[in-house]
């Protein structure tokens, strides 16, 4: 056991590659700024939006995790999502990802016997 105790901490390929594309765009940013290099510091800034775009994809293409927790038998860090083409429910990027995705993942609509009862305006 680890020590944070038996949970699942989402490791995976997405968010590892995006960590390792931040970490080296915001790394090179600060070098640039250190040595007043310019472009280097717009290079780093755009290799850090990148990460996020990397990461955004490679979540969509099911190598990210939906939100909340994992099975154990999902949560070692190269098992990929199968349900991803669909979308995960309450998932921004899986909404933003297409309409396929966003009427996959969006919450099922609300019956009227689902809403509680009115006190009749009283």
């Amino acid at each position: 056991m680890s020590a944070h105790g038996h949970v699942d901490l989402g490791h995976t390929v997405a968010g590892w590659t995006g960590t390792a594309l931040a970490l080296l765009g915001s790394a090179g940013a600060g070098v640039s700024v250190c040595t007043a290099w310019t472009p280097g510091i717009w290079l780093g800034l755009g290799l850090v939006v990148a990460a996020g775009i990397v990461t955004w994809l490679l979540h969509l293409a099911g190598w990210g995790k939906p939100s909340g927790p994992r099975p154990a038998s999902e949560w070692d860090w190269r098992v990929r999502d199968a349900r991803a083409h669909t979308g995960h429910a309450d998932c921004l990027g899986c909404r933003v990802g297409g309409p396929r995705r966003a009427l996959a993942s969006a919450p099922p609509p609300r019956s009227a016997a689902a809403l509680p009862a009115g006190d009749g305006g009283a």
